[in-house]
Order: C-alpha cells, then structure tokens, then sequence
C-alpha cells in the first residue's frame, strides 16, 4: 500500500499519545511510505513547543530527533511542485485548512497516495473530500505535529 502521513500522524510514533498504536500498524502495512517535505521541520517544532514547555526532555527530545531523521531518509520526500501549490490553493479555497495542511493533502494528491493518515479533523474532512481515502487516527489536540 502507498502510504502517505502529514506531521500529525507521524508524530504519534515519536510520542505515545491517543493514535500511536495504529500508526505503527499502517507503518508496518505500507509497501511504500510518502512524507510532504515540509514534515521534519512540522515536527521538530512541536518537539521544541514540547522542550519549552518542559513536556520534553532534552535527552529524549534528541533521540526522537534522531529516529525522525532516519525515517525521513528512509521514505520519499514528495516536493512543492507547481501543481502541488494549485492543488493546495483550490484546497484552501474549498476548505477550512491551514497552508501546511493543505500542502501535505496535495502531495498525497499528486504522488496518488493509496491511503492518507492525519491526527488533524479538518485535513482528515479535505483529504476525504478531495477524493482520498483518508484514515483518522487519535486525537488532534496537542499533537506534535502541530507545533
């Protein structure tokens, strides 16, 4: 299965929170896996919301830092293309979205993603919309992906 997760979804495999275990599951079913480029740095800053706050050690902020690395050398990096910014911007004009939000349920549109995984609701409602078959897991609140 082509997979593709925005930050809110990957984020679960770093920090065990509501959704983390079925994260791990479609990991493990994916035949390819698909990440929008603008992911690590999504993620790397809700892990420094999470460092300020003191939710986070040092220590184990550098290890999930680590880990998000090597999996993001392990996946295809889809690019902003231009048709990756139209697609984002009819999304935004058809939807309640936030820009980076918009811009991963593109990729997953351009790259044609078997199946599209987000912790967030309203990127699950767009992507479900735009025609992907889209999965929900956990709880969009306070997430890491949300930085």
């Amino acid at each position: 299965m082509k997979l593709m997760v925005d930050s809110s979804a990957l984020a679960k495999r770093y920090v065990s929170e509501e959704g983390s275990k079925d994260m791990d599951r479609l990991l493990r079913g994916a035949s390819e896996l698909a990440l929008c480029i603008i992911i690590a740095p999504e993620i790397i800053s809700g892990l420094n919301r999470r460092l300020r706050e003191k939710k986070l050690s040092l220590n184990d902020y550098r290890k999930i830092k680590n880990q998000l690395l090597d999996d993001v050398r392990d996946a295809t990096i889809l690019q902003i293309t231009p048709a990756v910014i139209s697609n984002s911007v009819k999304l935004l004009e058809t939807n309640v979205l936030r820009a980076m939000d918009a811009l991963h349920v593109a990729c997953a549109q351009e790259w044609k993603a078997e199946l599209f995984v987000t912790a967030d609701k309203r990127q699950f409602d767009a992507a479900k919309k735009s025609g992907l078959l889209t999965e929900y897991i956990g709880s969009d609140q306070g997430n890491v992906g949300n930085g």
